[in-house]
């Protein structure tokens, strides 16, 4: 079958939003002379927010009540801090180019919310390339379910076995393979020691390799006409 569409994760594939995400609640374990171990973290990526209470698990290791919403403030005025800073990852600019000049409808499957993605979308110059994005807020669920990979599948009108997913996390891949598409997956600094072996193929970077040439080795070269 030809590929028709190409759907891509957000969060940790199109900005590495997981690494300054950690990095801004390690601050914050560190500053209460406490330790958030990486492992923890790495557990809690791909699933939705509130899966893990981690001022809860502060509080537990302290073994006091800390102020909340004062520290909700300035960890998320740190993660916006670290965001902007983060570039697009490398390469993805070149594939959502080439898809768009191959003729590849384009699209976006997440389990975030739709004012958190559109909004960086919007702000890297990004959101015009996707003809559909799906949010937390159009499925009601979230990765690993396939809802969100379904919903962007019907959005586009193409059939699951014609469409490649992009995804960084295991919950990302298993939603992506859940909903019949093939998925690669492309891990960042925060994921790539994870078990992303259910993947049909694996980049180190979106700059490892061309859109053409992963077409090529996804499917023996069956591009559009």
């Amino acid at each position: 079958m030809p590929i028709r569409a190409l759907i891509f994760d957000f969060d940790g594939l199109i900005l590495d939003t997981e690494s300054t995400e950690y990095q801004s609640w390690q601050e914050l374990f560190t500053t209460h002379g406490c330790q958030l171990s990486l492992d923890r973290w790495i557990d809690c990526i791909g699933r939705p927010r509130g899966y893990f209470d981690f001022y809860a698990h502060l509080e537990e290791m302290k073994g006091v009540v800390i102020d909340r919403e004062q520290i909700r403030t300035e960890r998320h005025a740190r993660v916006r801090e670290l965001n902007l800073l983060q570039p697009i990852q490398p390469g993805l600019v070149d594939y959502l180019h080439d898809a768009r000049r191959l003729g590849l409808k384009i699209g976006l499957a997440s389990s975030s919310s739709r004012v958190w993605v559109h909004d960086h979308l919007e702000r890297l110059a990004l959101y015009h390339y996707f003809a559909a994005t799906k949010c937390v807020e159009d499925t009601g669920t979230h990765k690993p379910d396939p809802a969100p990979y379904l919903a962007v599948l019907d959005a586009l009108s193409v059939p699951a076995d014609e469409a490649v997913a992009f995804e960084d996390s295991p919950n990302g891949i298993a939603s992506a393979k859940a909903a019949g598409t093939l998925c690669v997956a492309v891990p960042n600094p925060m994921t790539q020691h994870l078990q992303l072996q259910h993947a049909d193929y694996r980049l180190d970077s979106f700059a490892s390799l061309s859109l053409s040439d992963l077409l090529i080795q996804l499917t023996g070269a069956t591009l559009p006409e």
